[in-house]
Parts: C-alpha cells; structure tokens; sequence
C-alpha cells in the first residue's frame, strides 16, 4: 500500500519523540517571533517543555480569543492586522517580510500564508485519497478572500497533480469545464460535489470524476456511499484556516489520521485539560509552523481518540471525525452560561466525576439542572452543596442531580440545550 512519504510509518515512539524534541524550540520561536505569544506564554520556560504533561499546563488560545486580539490591535494602529501572533508579514507592518498572501475568514480573522511549499500540508490528504502526479483537479473551494482553496491547490500541486480553479457557483459553468477538460478528481466541498452530480443526471450526462478529496463540512456514510454508487470514490480531510491540515481519511474508513506536522490533544470543553482515550472532547492543536507558531489552539471542534493502528500501515494516532462544536455557551434566563464556569465548579469537588448542565423549558421559563456523576451515595448534602457553587459561579439558581459514574452520555457535551422553541 502506498504511502505519501516515509514518516507515515514511523514507529509511534520515535514520531513522538520527534514531536517533543522539536517543541521547546517551537515554544521559544514563538515567544520571540510572535508578540501575542510572548504575552500569552510570560514567564515560561521554553527548554521546560518538553512533554505532554508540560504542554498541558499551558494556556489554550481559542479562535475568538484569537479574533479579539486581532481586532484589538487593529483598533490601536494598523501595524498588526494578525493580533501578534504572526511571524511574517510585508511592508509597513511588525514583520516586514515573508508572507506570501494573507487571507480573511469569517469573523473577520486574517491569516497569513508564508512561503514554504504545500504551507498547509495537504498533500498527504491527497496521497491518502488515491491522487497521484498527473491527475487534474477540479478544485472548488472558493478562491475569494479565505484560503480553502488554496490550502487545497497548494497540497495538489506539491503532488504532482495540475489544478483547474473552479472555485464556488457557476454550477452551469463549471460542468461545462468538466464537459471540456474531463478532469478525473474533484477538491470541494461534499455537498457542493453532490449538486455537480445531480445537475449532470438531469442533462444525461455522466461526471468524469472517479476520485475526490472533500472537506469544510460533515460527510455522512450515506452521502459517501452515494457517490460511490455513481462511481466516485470520495475521502474526507480535516483542515482549518489557522493550522491547516490537522487529520485525513483512509481506505480503511476507519476514522481520520494525524498529519505528521501537529501535536494534538482532547481537552475537555472550556478548560485546557486533556481528557481519557476515547471521551469526546475539544480538539486542540499546536501546530509546528515557525511562520505562525500557533499554540495549544482550541478548534473548537468535538472528537476523541480512536485507539488502535490504521489498517493502511500508518501509525499515527487516529481521531473519530467531526463529531460537533464545543463552544456551548447559552443564555439562561438572559444570563450567558459558559462550559469554562461548570468546569470550574467540577473542580470544587473532587468526588465528581463529570458533569452536564441540562438547560429546559420554553421560551422565558428556563430551568437548570447539574447532572453530576459521583460515586457517592449518600443524602443529598453534596447536591445541596453543589447547588449554592452554581449560583455562587453562574449568579442563576439551578437544581443539582447525582447520577453514576458511566450515566452521562459520552459527546463532549457540557451545556445541553433541551428547551423548546416552538
């Protein structure tokens, strides 16, 4: 079985290694490179980093903390549109130099895309999904201001394959391209793939695409098997704007890869504490790129660990998919409940387990209930407990009941919004 390079089969001992003996280093160039990260990390020792536990003492930076920052610095001065946490740039800025294009996502975020080829590291998605040097691709994500497209044609390109840049819409357009040119693989999104095909059926006509690579939003089993039977055969990658590609799909469908380039943990949502093989939790990467050196960054995106070794040979970890965001931040009777506030009421007592706020009700007549797993049997003194910390830390008065360790469902969920808004 093919493999993009020989990394992919490294033994998982020595990747790990490699990881951590490259992080202190990737700490200290943040630290001096990228001025958010030297006030993010004040005070740590760089060369102290050099194991997960160490890693894990570290602040997680989220994509809105990230957001606030940047607009922040652009309120102050135009001199660091990317909130210090770039170490590149162009003329007139902090960094004066490196960055090859600069990008805007929702938000807005910019994100800087430097010089390095494949910048992203797609490429081994690609590998992964059967592309080979040669093929052309009809890539279409969108080429306009965010960078999906290009993180897509730059991974292509590094492989060998040629690009047709279809970008998004124009569906009459783009089939007649696929009309002319025949291309044999597709980069977009799965739904968008989906339209092609539908809007072919009803011409008579029949896709030229055999493969393709999709990402950017979920893609079920039954969509999967759908192209398939039409003769496409579809994997998915797992990528963002920040960190680029962070996991990828195999022939085994069997979950979703590690790129070799990120470490990754599972923290539980709204702390920075990892959690056990196989809960669901917060995906949170650092991602060794010195041209933006992003630590402990918080997706924002649910998943877990899927133990076991890849089928294909490849030994890095593998992680179950998408499996929903974590930002479950409500607003309970006008009051915004945050995931950070209930974990910070587990780690008052240390006899929970875990803990879910349930939120129910309609409109205007909200009810809270802390479901709380704990091995404790006894009368209800801890729940009365329990009960005075969450108005204490939410200034909103809620119910607590005590269920066993094992009761609460394993989905990452910490906030769980059960009102009705009919």
């Amino acid at each position: 079985m093919k493999h993009y390079d020989a990394l992919e089969t490294r033994d998982p001992a020595q990747r790990e290694a490699a990881l951590l003996a490259a992080l202190p280093g990737h700490v200290a160039q943040a630290q001096r490179s990228a001025p958010a990260f030297a006030e993010i990390l004040r005070g740590v020792d760089a060369a102290a980093v050099t194991t997960r536990a160490a890693l894990a003492q570290l602040p997680v930076t989220r994509k809105h903390e990230l957001q606030e920052r940047q607009q922040a610095a652009r309120a102050r001065d135009a001199s660091d549109p990317f909130g210090g946490f770039s170490a590149i740039g162009w003329r007139g800025l902090l960094r004066g130099t490196g960055a090859r294009r600069v990008y805007q996502s929702p938000g807005p975020i910019y994100e800087p895309e430097g010089h390095a080829a494949d910048y992203w590291r797609s490429a081994r998605a690609f590998a992964a999904a059967g592309f080979e040097a040669g093929d052309l691709v009809h890539n279409c994500f969108s080429y306009h201001l965010t960078p999906g497209a290009w993180i897509m044609e730059a991974g292509a390109q590094a492989l060998g394959c040629t690009v047709f840049p279809g970008g998004t819409g124009n569906t009459e357009q783009q089939l007649s391209a696929i009309a002319d040119l025949r291309p044999g693989a597709y980069a977009g999104t799965p739904s968008f793939l989906k339209i092609l095909v539908e809007k072919a059926q009803e011409a008579g006509l029949k896709l030229s695409f055999n493969k393709a690579l999709v990402s950017g939003e979920a893609f079920p089993p039954s969509l999967r098997d759908w192209l398939l039977e039409r003769g496409i055969t579809a994997y998915q990658c797992y990528a963002t704007a920040d960190a680029g590609l962070i996991a990828y799909e195999t022939q085994a469908r069997q979950g979703l890869v590690l790129d070799e380039g990120i470490l990754l943990e599972i923290v539980r949502p709204g702390t920075g504490d990892p959690v056990l093989e196989g809960e669901v939790g917060e995906v949170v990467v650092t991602v060794l790129n010195p041209d933006y050196p992003l630590i402990r960054f918080g997706t924002g995106d649910l998943s877990a660990i899927l133990g076991g070794a890849c089928p294909t040979g490849r030994t890095n970890t593998r992680i179950k998919g998408w499996l929903g965001r974590a930002d479950q931040t409500t607003k309970v009777r006008g009051m915004f409940v945050h995931p950070g506030q209930i974990a910070e009421i587990v780690k008052r007592y240390p006899e929970v387990v875990r803990a879910r706020l349930v939120v129910a009700g309609e409109m205007a007549q909200d009810t809270m209930t802390l479901k709380v797993e704990t091995a404790c049997s006894g009368p209800g003194e801890l729940a009365l407990r329990i009960a005075e910390t969450v108005r204490d830390v939410t200034k909103l008065r809620g119910e607590v009941e005590l269920v066993l360790p094992g009761t609460l469902p394993n989905d990452g969920k910490v906030i769980e919004d059960a009102r009705s808004y009919k």
